[in-house]
């Protein structure tokens, strides 16, 4: 009993935690944080704010007031939630985490397909997980590439900015929603952006968006990584975590060097980690970044009969693959999301 008692104990940790993550994605939904953000409240303030049912809101509120997420004071029946983790709930800033959530309650409603395929190999093909999951990204991105797109990750590169506002080639492969290639058109209006994405869902989301934002200099289209139009040529290609649940990602970065001009540059934005298990057993992110890999990023490419690189391909594959290519002058900067890294690649 001794020997088994301390990992029963973290079961329970374990499980409480992925209650919490549940009801961290009910209070996102229903707008519950925000509600709270606005001041102390009762149950029943609570669902008048945001419009619910006090009975729900009350059991929720039990719920996470015994996670530790929110204060409750017996006397006044006031429920709160501390400003510090007010910031990582509610708010329009990069700095709300709460649709982390979304995803891992997302990903299981694909569990039995996901189980199937453990028995029988293949994948979940990324249209099962679409549009639910072309919204949960744009949702997760949209806010932290508003705030730092330019900052963080053009102005990394000395030089690059001055180049996007003399007018360049752009291309964003993988682009989803095409929310990056809108902030740029609209950053840089002699240059022309270009986004690539296979989802036809979110190629049109990133078009609606250009158009109402009036951008004469962004074009979004649907088309495969692995086989860019051949008259396609570019100073500045981008990929934001789109290399490794790719089909071919081999091929997309074949891809991408071929079509990118002489001189010209690659940001490649991907998973900070190594391609080494044992060296990842310290990263705090690692049971985050391969229970994702299992449940998305692997899986839709297997789906393909693709590589199935995996979320956790790491920085030792992702450099000999760019090199494959024939990227050879490569520098790796860390990104602002600790998540991930900036491969500033040159030819």
């Amino acid at each position: 009993m001794t020997t088994t008692q301390p990992f029963a104990e973290r079961l329970i940790d374990i499980y409480a935690s992925a209650a919490m993550t549940m009801m961290i994605d009910v209070g996102h939904q229903t707008g519950l944080w925000s509600a709270l953000a606005e001041g102390p409240a009762t149950s029943q303030g609570l669902a008048d704010r945001a419009d619910l049912n006090e009975r729900y809101v009350r059991e929720w509120a039990g719920a996470v007031t015994c996670g530790r997420i929110i204060d409750y004071d017996p006397e006044t029946k006031l429920f709160s939630l501390p400003p510090e983790h007010a910031e990582s709930l509610s708010g329009d800033t990069g700095k709300n985490r709460a649709m982390s959530a979304s995803m891992i309650t997302f990903f299981g409603t694909q569990m039995k397909p996901i189980v199937k395929s453990f028995r029988e190999g293949g994948g979940v093909p990324y249209s099962a997980y679409r549009p639910e999951f072309t919204d949960l990204m744009d949702e997760m991105r949209r806010r932290e590439y508003d705030e730092l797109l330019i900052d963080r990750y053009i102005r990394v590169v000395p030089g690059l900015e001055d180049r996007l506002r003399t007018g360049i080639s752009v291309c964003d492969i993988g682009c989803g929603t095409g929310h990056n290639v809108n902030i740029l058109a609209g950053e840089y209006p002699n240059s022309t952006i270009t986004g690539y994405d296979i989802a036809e869902d979110a190629i049109s989301v990133g078009n609606a968006e250009a158009k109402e934002l009036v951008l004469a200099n962004a074009k979004l289209e649907v088309q495969d990584a692995a086989a860019l139009p051949d008259d396609a040529q570019f100073d500045l290609i981008t990929t934001f975590d789109a290399v490794h649940d790719q089909a071919q990602p081999q091929a997309s970065l074949d891809e991408t060097f071929r079509h990118l001009n002489e001189g010209g540059l690659y940001l490649m934005i991907d998973v900070k980690a190594s391609s080494n298990l044992e060296e990842n057993l310290d990263n705090p992110m690692a049971p985050w970044m391969y229970t994702v890999s299992t449940m998305h990023c692997m899986t839709v490419s297997l789906a393909e009969g693709g590589a199935g690189l995996g979320t956790v391909w790491g920085e030792q594959l992702a450099l000999e693959m760019l090199g494959r290519a024939g990227f050879t002058n490569v520098e790796i900067k860390p990104s602002t999301n600790p998540l991930n890294n900036i491969y500033i690649c040159r030819k």
